[in-house]
């Protein structure tokens, strides 16, 4: 879905053109003609669907600064850009103490509010990664940085929560990807247990042979190569808690011995006389389904109710795609600052495309989609061209997935040594199966400059001149690009970029 935009106006005309403008760049508009209405919706579940608002300063019973003020008493941090026919020192001041990120003086033009509106968005996508990073550092995942406007992933949320004021074992259900481990984490950071210990294990990443030893710990010499003594981590999580992921994996011993350890609050360890007590508040998780697994006898029935006390099912992200848009900027904003680079956008093509898309891998493939994008961008915004790997399985999109299709061949009484020009673009070849014939039309095969001119022809055509995607598409340097285009006839001016490449918008790129 695209990013909603809240717009407040009482004036319907800059309603009208507001609402234009924003559904020409990609967003959602969310129209309005009052200050009552504004607030009651952002006070609401809905309003965490809404990524910013745009507010006149000047309405009637609640005006914009009032607007402003009731935002800040309920703590909604929603970026508010705000509309002034008066672009005074004062106004402007008055709005930006009032909470305003960024103001805009009508009559709007486009190319204003799309600039407005794009650095707002960034800049609270990266005020709010910041905010989640030094919290994750810190062990104190809120349950605010589930940024959600999905209901069945609000629901989740509210039941998580409920599950912070007891000590009552949570089962956290759902597929691999969906965030299982962040939700524990905020569970404990929400809970008594906040100051203790947080111990994190994936049973199915232990070696068969020593779950028991790592779960529950052993003695010095209790087994060849049991050269010291090891707590375990039920032991480590002591006080604090812990959490099991995919639970489902544990071998038939070790699920006897975690029922005795949830039943007596004591673990045996290997090798041990006696076992020893530990007071623990377990979080578990699975990516399967163990009711299923009690069924197929690869599960305890007596331990599956001890863990299904309190079951909490996260959606997975094909389910929830009304958030994938929010998911993408939080992500463009992190990575591009981690590496380097000056992308503050996604295009509104791009976000149709991902958000058609029904992410087997869920929010982690998500989250590395984004990642490749950002470091292949070469401009300020992303597009479908940096996501080919998802291009080629969304339809209508699969034009951008590599490798591209060939051209078709050039007319029959088109000559080879004659300068070829860069025409109307090419982006559907006319040659059966989409392959690019290597006989001419008098029986003999075409030469190799022919193929290449015609290759070279359809790329610039297919990327709309955009020579840098051309020559990483190609596989060549821009400079070998340029020269070839030169040595190839396509391009007659001095420096290679005539008057051909000029139709197609290409000289001075």
């Amino acid at each position: 879905m695209a990013t909603r935009v809240l717009v407040v106006d009482d004036d319907p005309v800059q309603r009208r053109l507001i609402d234009a403008m924003l559904r020409r760049f990609g967003y959602e508009p969310e129209v309005m003609e009052r200050g009552e209405e504004a607030v009651r919706l952002l006070e609401s579940p809905e309003g965490a669907r809404i990524a910013c608002a745009i507010l006149d300063l000047v309405m009637p019973d609640l005006d914009g600064l009032g607007v402003l003020g009731r935002l800040r008493e309920r703590g909604i941090d929603t970026p508010v850009i705000v509309l002034t026919a008066q672009g005074s020192i004062d106004t402007v001041v008055s709005a930006m103490r009032a909470g305003a990120v960024d103001f805009i003086v009508k009559p709007v033009g486009p190319e204003r509010l799309q600039v407005s509106v794009r650095n707002t968005l960034a800049q609270a996508a990266l005020a709010g990664e910041v905010r989640r990073m030094q919290r994750a550092a810190e062990g104190t995942v809120a349950f605010s940085d589930f940024s959600t406007a999905s209901p069945r992933m609000q629901a989740a949320l509210k039941l998580a929560e409920r599950a912070t004021a007891s000590e009552i074992p949570v089962l956290i259900e759902g597929e691999s990807g969906v965030g299982k481990e962040l939700l524990a984490r905020a569970i404990r950071a929400a809970g008594a247990r906040a100051s203790k210990p947080f111990v994190a294990v994936n049973c199915g990443a232990i070696p068969a042979n020593l779950v028991e030893s790592i779960l529950f710990g052993h003695e010095k010499g209790a087994f060849t190569g049991a050269s010291e003594r090891q707590l375990g981590k039920f032991v480590e999580a002591d006080g604090g808690t812990l959490f099991l992921d995919e639970i489902g994996e544990l071998p038939a011993e070790a699920q006897v011995k975690l029922l005795r350890a949830l039943q007596e609050g004591e673990v045996d360890p290997v090798g041990a006389r006696k076992p020893v007590k530990v007071d623990f508040r377990l979080i578990s998780a699975t990516n399967s389904n163990l009711l299923e697994l009690v069924k197929a006898g690869n599960f305890r029935e007596d331990l599956f109710y001890r863990l299904h006390i309190f079951p909490i099912t996260m959606p997975p992200l094909r389910e929830r795609l009304e958030d994938v848009s929010d998911l993408i900027r939080r992500f463009v904003t992190r990575f591009a600052a981690e590496e380097g680079k000056r992308v503050r956008s996604v295009s509104a093509e791009a976000i149709k495309m991902l958000t058609g898309y029904r992410w087997p891998g869920n929010v982690r493939q998500l989250e590395n989609a984004v990642f490749r994008a950002v470091v292949l961008a070469d401009t300020d915004e992303i597009g479908v061209a940096e996501f080919p790997q998802i291009a080629a399985q969304v339809p209508g999109f699969e034009a951008f997935a590599a490798p591209q299709p060939l051209p078709a061949p050039r007319p029959a009484q088109e000559s080879a040594s004659a300068p070829l020009v860069i025409d109307a673009p090419e982006t559907a070849p006319a040659a059966a199966g989409d392959s690019l014939p290597l006989l001419g039309a008098d029986g003999h095969t075409r030469s190799m400059e022919e193929i290449e001119a015609s290759t070279i022809r359809f790329a610039i055509g297919h990327y709309r001149g955009r020579m840098t995607e051309v020559s990483r598409r190609l596989g060549i340097g821009r400079s070998t690009l340029y020269r070839k285009l030169k040595d190839l006839g396509l391009a007659t001016g001095p420096d290679g970029e005539g008057a051909e490449m000029q139709e197609t918008g290409v000289a001075g790129k």
